[in-house]
């Protein structure tokens, strides 16, 4: 299942690239790393209010890349929105459901975007083999996931995820 890596289809122009040129000069596809597996039927709007639990399966060939990845840190995944309805001009300004005005797709977590994808910070419950267990998920069975980082912040989050005091990093 192949979406949208940035390889380049031409040799750019010297100098500055216009926009056209750098659309002509590049193609972008993106495999799954994963998938989402999860029995909750109907996934909260989004992680920051999400107790629902789920597993993420990766594929055997980045298993390995699982490495130092704890039980208890946060991590961000990135997934796309693989049941979102097609993005047309209409859907530039929308209004989300939990709120009263509209608002820029860019300033919202709407499904329905130019690019449809996600992310969300999820805390790992377990890892078992190729499937790490989350809390916080917010994403449907099936979501085909194409990255994970750890949760790190201005220096003051360690490679896990966790928190530090300022004297640990000063």
């Amino acid at each position: 299942m192949t979406f949208i890596a940035m390889s380049p289809l031409k040799a750019p122009s010297p100098g500055i690239m216009t926009t056209h040129e750098a659309e002509d000069a590049m193609k972008i596809e993106v495999e799954p790393i994963g998938f989402v597996k999860t029995a909750v039927g109907r996934v909260p709007r989004h992680w920051t209010v999400s107790e629902a639990e789920g597993t993420i399966a990766i594929n055997e060939e980045y298993v390995e890349g699982l490495k130092d990845i704890r039980v208890g840190q946060r991590i961000v995944v990135i997934f796309y929105f693989h049941q979102s309805q097609q993005f047309t001009p209409d859907f530039l300004v929308q209004t989300p459901h939990h709120r009263n005005e509209s608002h820029g797709v860019f300033s919202i977590c709407s499904p329905v975007r130019p690019n449809p994808i996600g992310m969300s910070i999820v805390e790992v419950l377990g890892i078992e083999g190729r499937f790490i267990r989350i809390k916080g998920l917010d994403m449907r069975d099936g979501t085909p996931v194409l990255d994970i980082k750890p949760v790190t912040g201005n220096g003051s989050d360690d490679a896990r995820g966790n928190r530090r005091k300022a004297s640990e990093y000063a």
